[in-house]
Order: C-alpha cells, then structure tokens, then sequence
C-alpha cells in the first residue's frame, strides 16, 4: 500500500517536471533568446529540472519492480 502512494507521488512529480522542460532545447526561447545554434548545453535551472526528471524516472522504475517483486496483502 506504502508503495502505491510512493509510486503515485513519483509519479506526479515526473509529470509535472516533463511538462516543465521546453521542447526546442534551450530556456533562451521563453525569454526572447535567439535560437540559431543546433546544440546547447544544459545550464542553471534547465540542468537541474534535467536531473530531477532522470532521478524520478528511475525512481518511478525501481517503484515498479519493487511493487511487483513482493507479494500482495
């Protein structure tokens, strides 16, 4: 049950950080930037929100097989 609500709350939180990363790349277009360049590195927030969105990822995965490996009650 503990882990339902845990893979429940992971879940909402990886929706929302999915939904915070911008599709074209860079946060330069939010805020006027030019986005002339194909490649860009990930900086400040953009890199974190990248990084928590990977952490909860696999966290939501190991939810998974942890929740189908044990028995149910």
């Amino acid at each position: 049950m503990l882990i339902n609500i845990a893979q429940l709350v992971v879940s909402i939180i990886l929706i929302g950080l999915v939904l915070l990363q911008e599709r074209s790349g860079g946060t330069g277009g939010l805020f006027g930037g030019v986005e002339g360049s194909s490649y860009s590195t990930r900086r400040g927030l953009e890199r974190v929100i990248f990084w928590a969105t990977l952490v909860c990822a696999a966290l939501f995965a190991a939810l998974t097989v942890l929740s189908l490996a044990l028995p149910k009650q």
